[in-house]
């Protein structure tokens, strides 16, 4: 591997080792505590326009499968961990990580302190970084990357553009597709949904059109306020339907009920952040991956109250609406990389149709 240049905003250099592509592209630089997953973490499609570190330090070991996938077409700006495993060795891999990244145009780094860059970027917050050979222009790249302003389409970039089918016989669920985890559709669809998958902007009439039991709100990569035709559409979809709400969405049914949001000083990335439910005061270790939260001050008025709180940060994890079939987790029950201690609020959901379903046939 050829030596390779880790760079960031506030000028310092970070050399390494280079695998997987040569695309370098400016990125927000965030960091993720999980120990296992990076396969499932590099195709979550919520890590666009980002680059990714990892704080565990052996990476690669198991290879790349062909079945935990969380896209179809990955979209992470770059990877760096401290030590590249390319020996890898688990039954149902089929390739490196160093292939994997190849095939899929993502750049990589290795061999540079992960320890120090994470403490870094928890001290200064999230900053933008791209990657460079070794002869590069530093200097040139540095006042670059201080100059350059981050995207705000990433949401455009990963959703469907058209709509299309998931089909079963169970309750008619409309996915509005933000940049969706596989594992949400794996998981309605177990629960036997029959799914219509939609682009991130298609209109509240399109999705009422299909009848639907519930809508799902996915995932997604950015800044909720950078989607105010989705604002808009949920907006109207309140107090029609069902509606159910995972990270991003979570955070966009706060801002179509009139609550705030703000961008956190690192975010929240890992396989092992630790949640209270206030309804029973258990606690669930889960996965999370944000750089936005739903301000909880903000919610007095709106209809909305706080149904599970951060025991780390206390931020807003979850809300529910005290008047229509409406809820939302920060966190993902899905998990896919994570443990599932919150699967069970997909049951949740399944009930919450059944019960607007018999409410009609009764009234």
């Amino acid at each position: 591997m050829e030596d390779r240049l880790l760079i960031l905003e506030d000028g310092s250099v970070w050399k390494g080792k280079g695998f997987g592509s040569d695309n370098f592209q400016i990125g927000e630089l965030v960091f993720n505590t999980s120990m296992t997953g990076y396969q499932e973490i590099l195709t979550d499609n919520s890590y666009c326009g980002q680059i990714i570190l990892m704080t565990y330090p052996l990476i690669g070991n198991y290879g790349v499968n062909r079945d935990d996938w969380e896209s179809i077409e990955p979209a992470a700006f770059g990877f760096v961990v401290k030590n590249l495993c390319d020996d890898y060795s688990n039954w149902r891999a089929c390739e490196s990580l160093d292939q994997f990244c190849k095939n899929e145009n993502i750049p990589g780094i290795s061999e540079v302190d992960t320890r120090a860059l994470t403490r870094r970027i928890r001290e200064h917050g999230t900053m933008r970084a791209t990657m460079a050979n070794v002869d590069a222009d530093v200097d040139a790249i540095v006042k670059t990357l201080q100059e350059t302003e981050l995207p705000h389409d990433q949401v455009k970039r990963v959703s469907s553009s058209k709509l299309y089918s998931v089909p079963n016989r169970g309750p008619k669920v409309i996915l509005m597709d933000f940049g969706a985890k596989l594992g949400i559709v794996r998981e309605l669809s177990m629960r036997g949904c029959d799914i219509v998958v939609v682009p991130y902007n298609t209109d509240w009439k399109t999705i009422m059109n299909f009848r639907p039991d519930g809508v799902m709100l996915t995932n997604g990569p950015g800044n909720p306020e950078d989607l105010p035709e989705s604002i808009e559409t949920i907006r109207n979809l309140i107090g029609k339907v069902p509606i159910f709400g995972i990270c991003l969405g979570h955070q966009l049914i706060a801002l179509a009920c009139g609550a705030n949001t703000y961008k956190l000083k690192f975010g929240h990335r890992g396989g092992n952040h630790p949640v209270v439910d206030l309804e029973d005061g258990h606690v669930e270790i889960t996965s999370q991956n944000h750089g936005y939260a739903v301000d909880k001050d903000s919610l007095k008025g709106t209809g909305l109250k706080m149904t599970h709180v951060a025991l780390n940060d206390k931020s807003c994890e979850g809300m529910m609406h005290t008047e229509y079939p409406v809820f939302s987790l920060q966190f993902h029950p899905e998990a896919n990389a994570g443990p599932n201690d919150s699967k069970k609020m997909f049951d949740r959901f399944m009930a919450l149709m059944e019960e607007e379903k018999e409410k009609k046939k009764n009234a």
